[in-house]
């Protein structure tokens, strides 16, 4: 593995230096076969939110199918990597913090891939509240999920108990499969989840 300098993966130079250097053993080069399936189908197109997109291959598949999608990312080298790749779809990718991005309209799904196990665990807690702010009971958190041990990271794995207590409070599990088709820093290790948007839940 190369040596870097950045070792603050809350901060975009981390993620810049990663990119400019190709190293993103976490980037598949491709869309996974359980996104492929859920929008076959999901029945309608849905306004989707990327954040951490990284390459964004996601973006391209989902625009192309007449989804409204958007891809968000802090990282000024994933977003030029983004553009670079989404062709006439470019316009949808922005350099955006998912803490602060207000999307221009209400959102149907969150598409999560490699996010979460992006940011340290004590970040975990403010990533599930803003899920939670950003979607309107019946909206959906669908993506793939990280569980592992190992205490450092990025990837930061998480156990299967701690997801579901971190979603809990606004969230309701209505998919939970394996994954056929990871890349080796994920394999044997992520299942594929659909969460849906309860009404009730804790005050935001």
């Amino acid at each position: 593995m190369p040596e870097f300098t950045r070792r603050d993966p809350l901060s975009p130079a981390f993620w810049d230096e990663r990119f400019e250097r190709g190293f993103t053993p976490w980037d598949r080069g491709g869309v996974p076969q359980a996104l492929r399936e859920f929008v076959a189908r999901a029945g309608q197109p849905l306004t989707t939110l990327i954040p951490g997109c990284g390459a964004a291959y996601e973006l391209a598949f989902l625009s192309d199918r007449g989804w409204d999608a958007v891809a968000i990312d802090f990282a000024p080298a994933a977003v030029a990597t983004a553009k670079a790749a989404a062709g006439k779809w470019s316009g949808r990718i922005v350099e955006a913090d998912f803490f602060k991005y207000e999307p221009a309209r209400p959102l149907d799904l969150i598409y999560e891939r490699a996010f979460l196990c992006a940011l340290p665990r004590a970040m975990w807690p403010q990533v599930a509240a803003r899920w939670a702010a950003l979607l309107a009971p019946g909206a959906m958190l669908a993506g793939f999920f990280f569980f592992d041990d190992k205490p450092k990271g990025p990837p930061f794995g998480i156990d299967p108990a701690q997801l579901d207590a971190l979603l809990a409070p606004w969230f309701d599990c209505i998919e939970d499969a394996p994954v056929s088709d990871s890349i080796p820093v994920f394999a044997g290790k992520e299942r594929w989840k659909v969460w849906q948007r309860r009404a009730e839940g804790p005050a935001e």
